[in-house]
């Protein structure tokens, strides 16, 4: 066991704040100068984010994936379909992400409910993907148990070997989903734990509203 004292570990922030002011009407507008910001900072992999899907009886399951797109539709990542967070979304069409900058004290929450980009979308990206990942994603099937490493390697030199000097196609298995969000929220960390925390939420009429949440 650890000698370290995990209750106290803390952290004041105090590196900027969010007014309403300041922040963009629209939240796709604002995660847009986030993520910006976050790139411009060199964080690493900014585009990481947590996604929290929902297991057959509720139970609830979360994993680190990468955001491929995002746009005033959604949020976009891709995956194996057959993995466990594809059959969760597939049973279970609505998801959590979330976004965090630890060097710029923030952090995103969206919400929402999940659909499968189009074919040709998934075509367009795969087709953008080094040919090593192209190959992985043939070689792996996601989430099921493996017998050992060398079993994931040899399939992958398999495959290699088979698409030498040829296009890799899509698997069919393989694509993206797009998180369609009802819920954005803008968190900035704050001295005295009074951190900022901005909630736009979508209404019926289309427009986004926003509140201020107590921290």
């Amino acid at each position: 066991m650890t000698n370290i004292s995990i209750a106290d570990l803390r952290q004041n922030y105090t590196l900027a704040g969010l007014t309403e002011a300041d922040a963009a009407s629209n939240p796709f507008k604002q995660f847009q100068v986030w993520f910006s910001e976050a790139v411009a900072a060199q964080l690493p992999e900014p585009n990481a984010m947590t996604l929290a899907t929902i297991a057959p009886g509720g139970r609830p399951s979360a994993r680190m994936v990468l955001l491929k797109d995002f746009d005033e539709k959604g949020f976009t990542f891709y995956t194996n379909y057959g993995s466990a967070k594809g059959k969760h979304l597939s049973e279970t069409p609505w998801a959590a992400l979330v976004f965090w900058w630890a060097e710029l004290e923030r952090q995103v929450r969206i919400e929402g409910r999940v659909e499968k980009v189009s074919p040709q979308e998934s075509d367009e990206y795969f087709c953008s993907r080094p040919e090593t990942s192209q190959l992985g994603a043939w070689a792996s099937n996601q989430s099921q148990v493996i017998e050992s490493r060398e079993v994931l390697e040899k399939q992958f030199t398999q495959l290699k070997e088979k698409y030498t000097g040829q296009a890799i196609p899509r698997p069919p298995h393989w694509g993206g989903f797009r998180v369609i969000p009802d819920v954005i929220e803008f968190w900035q960390g704050r001295p005295s734990r009074l951190h900022d925390r901005l909630c736009y939420r979508l209404l019926e009429d289309g427009f986004w509203h926003i509140e201020r949440l107590s921290p």
